[in-house]
């Protein structure tokens, strides 16, 4: 494809990390697709290069005050870059994102609910539950003109709440401020004789008129007159015929009926009397003190000591330890107190917790007074109290657990932002909805509002329809806008902020894009696809970096890296079409292209062990779950799928997980297991281990060598030097995790600085004192085999493999990197910078080397034979399709020493290598949640009900 003309991105010269003086174009306007190994420099093209090149261009054109700060930038390195335009990237590492982000602040659909609300929103009374509304001027007189001819009516007003009781002090006022007419006891009197009354003065009369025989400008005067001393209350009595006076307010005065038709500037109820806020949008905030719930602050939930987490196992009785926080050695104490007033207070110890009655219960609560036993409560209270130790904070929170707030019922707003309706909702219970409720609800509203409200709130209604359409178009119609944006998983968040950036409406505009398609399922992969299509269709240029095969015979141009991976990758495989991919000899993505039905089922030999020993876990009603029952077998390679949304982490991570956990002796501040029946099987098991895609370290100092204890062998070797122990530097001196060691004192060992922006998202930059080498300049004289440690860490795990021959600990623990397939990461490559995969990866490294312990080791441990139960979350995100090879041999390696293995996947690779699949759906949310069909892959192509079957088969 030749697009290097004036519709194109040329770059020419890159040398940004691994990339090898690169020349490509990119075109404009169009769908590019960036594949290639894992670690062949995609990243390093469409994020370190183009999207900073966007970032900086565009930070250049700030003013010389805000560019101060950030002078330092620097561009990539590069011979030169042209026609490049504003960038926004969308990628998978998450940002550090409140409790208060939801889906709906996220895209920016709250933010115009709350505009909404504020615009035609009505206040309904929740004591009365009838509506409050103000009324004006302009109504006042409008009901006036509707009086019969020649009636009789007074404008009159209640005194001000806060005005003098005693009448002759108040008529006083009044007279003085013009009022000389007051009623008082049914009677109309003169203000000077207000001294010899016995009854208060009810109201003050501002005129008496006859409908139709006065002018409109005297009548308007007057309504004005009764709203300003009112304090925005007025009064029309009309005197009442034989035809008005069924129905309303009468009152009696001078010996003559009037019908009272009371009016109020003020939004108050008629029926209690309560007054309320007036609608605007910062009420509605959950992110403001205005809106937000004064006990959660706009949260939602509190935390609560957890009687799930004090109690593991009910089964357990007093004497045996079931109550968790009093087994430990500190407070031991409290434990033996309860079982030495047992006897007295006829509690039993010896039966299980879970048949111990109210009142045993009660007293372990609230302890025995004149025992100076405080009980549960009485323990945390003291707890609470000492809290600013440090242990004994950890401690209690150990016991704490997320639960609704009991004053806004999770709902984060104050009352007053409750009380107001559109439609019939208020804003809490229209966020409750998922995205297809809160569609129709939208739709149903503009199809009601009268045509003057409409006018104001269509283009209101526009934005909030078109961005729901948005996430459900991308295969998010299952989420709620009040979903926690911490709840969701890197792929459903990638999908909220590619909605956020359609719903912008930008043009002429880079986006880059990576891994859209982490966390779907095949079938869901098409809205996606279709949502960035619709991006470039707008004028915008769209850069994905992906390994679907979808998005490579979709893209306009397919730019691949490689050959390899690390040093061996950095070069353009091939800049085309995707026909002229398919066609390329030296492409490894080509082949994984060239025909559907290249990945068939390999023999699985160990399904013919019989019987299979297998895990059951029966009833789960956790979430969507409708009460499933699932069968994992043992000593095989289980893959859990579904779509996305099924509920497929509500049965492994949150029920399976904890539940093994707790059944084989885990640690307590785990979470309370989603509802079930039955787990069976878990004695089978020695161990478990979760694997999921959290990051592994929150700072750039966490690098792969250090989580794997592998960097301390580096340190040592380096203080082994003859510069070294001339200087006398010890091991400590080439650490930048210690203040004492010999990090750069500017960036404290991260190598990066970061900048406050304030205005705009905060800015990373190299570090001008060190140039991110992570340490002082004389720490970096000391060289090992004529390299400094800042040489090393640049390394990749394949290199110092071979350069660290002579260090056979190091070695040890590097095998294990390369074993799954992480032998192209730099040995200092920070955690933070890891995919979803390449972290799922290290923590098995991890485990393999023995560097980290489970919730449920011992240190003597059941016996070996019993092996591991492994859970795996989406570990092929980020991987190519040849690098899923490698993490297949490695899972089978788990497999041939008596591991087993639970894998939540989509890629089809897995699947159909897997002995065993579980299909959940068959759709998302309240559709999913039931088990679609279970066994192996050829019985899952076969089922007509499955849409991962579907896929199988190629439809």
């Amino acid at each position: 494809m030749n697009s290097s003309d004036e519709h194109s991105i040329r770059l020419r010269g890159v040398r940004v990390h691994n990339l090898k003086n690169i020349d490509v174009d990119i075109p404009l306007h169009k769908l590019t697709v960036v594949t290639g190994l894992s670690g062949s420099g995609k990243s390093s093209l469409a994020f370190d290069t183009l999207y900073a090149e966007g970032q900086r261009r565009y930070i250049e054109t700030f003013s010389a005050y805000a560019r101060q700060y950030l002078d330092q930038i620097r561009r990539p390195d590069a011979d030169h870059i042209e026609a490049i335009p504003p960038a926004i990237a969308i990628r998978q590492h998450r940002v550090n994102l409140n409790g208060r982000t939801t889906v709906g602040t996220a895209t920016e659909i709250y933010d115009y609910l709350r505009l909404l609300f504020a615009r035609v929103g009505s206040v309904v009374c929740p004591e009365c539950d009838r509506p409050v509304r103000r009324d004006s001027p302009q109504e006042i007189l409008e009901r006036v003109a509707g009086f019969a001819e020649g009636t009789r009516f007074q404008i009159v007003f209640p005194p001000a709440a806060d005005r003098s009781h005693d009448s002759a002090s108040l008529s006083a006022e009044l007279i003085e401020e013009g009022f000389t007419r007051l009623i008082s006891g049914g009677a109309t009197v003169n203000g000077h004789d207000a001294g010899t009354l016995s009854d208060s003065i009810e109201l003050v009369v501002v005129d008496r008129l006859l409908a139709g025989r006065n002018s409109e400008e005297r009548t308007a005067d007057s309504v004005e007159t009764a709203l300003r001393f009112g304090e925005g209350r007025c009064v029309v009595l009309e005197a009442s015929r034989s035809e008005t006076r069924a129905g309303g307010e009468h009152l009696i005065v001078d010996e003559r009926e009037w019908r009272v038709h009371r009016f109020d500037e003020r939004l108050v109820c008629g029926g209690c009397g309560r007054e309320f806020e007036e609608p605007e949008a910062g009420l509605f905030s959950f992110n403001s003190p205005r809106g937000a719930c004064a006990r959660c602050e706009g949260f939602g939930s509190v935390t609560t000591i957890s009687f799930g987490k004090l109690v593991p196992d009910p089964s357990k009785t007093l004497r045996e330890g079931a109550i968790a926080a009093w087994t430990t050695p500190a407070y031991r104490h409290e434990l033996d107190e309860l079982l030495s007033l047992a006897d007295d207070h006829d509690l039993p110890v010896d039966i299980p917790f879970a048949e111990l009655e109210p009142r045993h219960l009660e007293l372990i609560l609230g302890g025995v007074r004149e025992r100076d036993f405080g009980g549960l409560q009485g323990f945390f209270r003291w707890l609470e109290r000492h809290r600013y130790r440090t242990g004994v904070r950890v401690f209690l929170n150990r016991w704490r657990a997320w639960e609704a707030c009991p004053e806004c019922r999770g709902r984060r707003l104050r009352p007053e932002a409750l009380c107001v309706r559109v439609a019939g909702h208020d804003i809490s219970g229209l966020c409750s909805q998922t995205i297809g409720g809160a569609i129709d609800a939208c739709t149903a509203l503009e199809d009601s509002l009268p045509p003057g409200e409409l006018q104001v709130t269509a283009p209101i209604l526009s934005e909030i329809l078109a961005r729901l359409g948005y996430l459900q178009a991308v295969g998010l119609g299952y989420l709620t806008l009040e979903r926690t944006m911490r709840t969701l998983s890197r792929g459903e968040a990638q999908r909220v902020a590619l909605t956020s950036a359609l719903g912008s409406s930008l043009v002429n505009t880079l986006y880059v894009l990576d891994e859209p398609s982490t966390g779907l399922h095949s079938v869901d992969t098409r809205g996606v696809l279709g949502a960035i299509l619709r991006l470039r269709d707008a004028g915008n240029t769209v850069v994905v970096v992906e390994h679907e095969a979808a998005f490579v015979r979709a893209a306009d141009c397919v730019i691949e890296i490689g050959p390899g991976a690390g040093r061996d990758g950095g070069e353009i495989v091939l800049c085309g079409s995707p026909a002229e991919l398919e066609d390329c000899d030296a492409s490894v993505t080509a082949k994984w292209l060239a025909d559907d039905d290249r990945f068939e089922s390999a023999p699985r030999p160990r399904t013919n062990r019989e019987p299979a020993p297998s895990l059951r876990l029966s009833g789960v009603r956790h979430h969507n779950l409708k009460g499933v029952s699932a069968e994992f077998p043992l000593h095989m390679l289980c893959v859990v799928t579904g779509v996305s949304g099924s509920g497929k982490s509500s049965l492994i991570h949150e029920t399976l997980y904890p539940a093994v956990c707790r059944e084989l002796g885990g640690c307590a501040d785990l979470d309370t297991p989603g509802r079930f029946d039955v787990l069976e099987g878990a004695d089978r098991i020695r161990d478990v281990v979760m694997v999921d895609q959290q990051p592994v370290g929150r700072t750039p100092r966490s690098i792969p060598v250090t989580y794997l204890k592998a960097f301390d062998e580096i340190r040592r070797a380096f203080a082994e030097t003859q510069t070294a122990k001339q200087r006398n530097y010890s091991p400590t001196t080439f650490s930048f995790n210690s203040a004492q060691g010999g990090r750069c004192p500017k960036c404290e060992g991260h190598g990066t600085v970061m900048i406050d922006m304030q205005f705009l998202a905060d800015v990373t930059m190299v570090c001008p004192e060190c140039n991110r080498t992570r340490f002082r300049r004389e720490v970096l004289d000391c060289r090992y085999r004529g390299l400094t440690i800042a040489d090393v860490l640049t390394m990749s795990v394949d290199d110092a493999f071979s350069f660290f021959r002579a260090q056979p600990k190091l070695q040890r623990r590097l095998k294990f990197l390369k074993d799954v397939g992480l032998g192209y990461v730099p040995l200092g490559q920070p955690a933070t910078e890891l995919s979803g995969g390449e972290s799922q990866r290290l923590k098995l490294a991890a485990w393999m080397a023995g560097v980290t312990r489970t919730p449920t080791e011992t240190s003597a441990g059941p016996p070996a034979a019993a092996g591991c139960l492994f859970l795996f979350d989406e570990p092929t995100s980020g991987l190519h399709a040849a690098d899923i090879e490698t993490l297949l041999s490695c899972f089978h390696a788990l497999l041939d020493v008596g591991h087993s293995l639970i894998v939540i996947e989509h890629n089809l690779q897995i699947i159909r290598a897997a002995d065993h699949i579980i299909d959940l759906g068959p759709g998302a949310g309240e559709k999913g949640g039931t088990i679609v069909a279970a066994g192996p892959p050829e019985k899952i192509r076969d089922s007509a009900a499955s849409a991962t079957g579907r896929v199988l088969r190629g439809e």
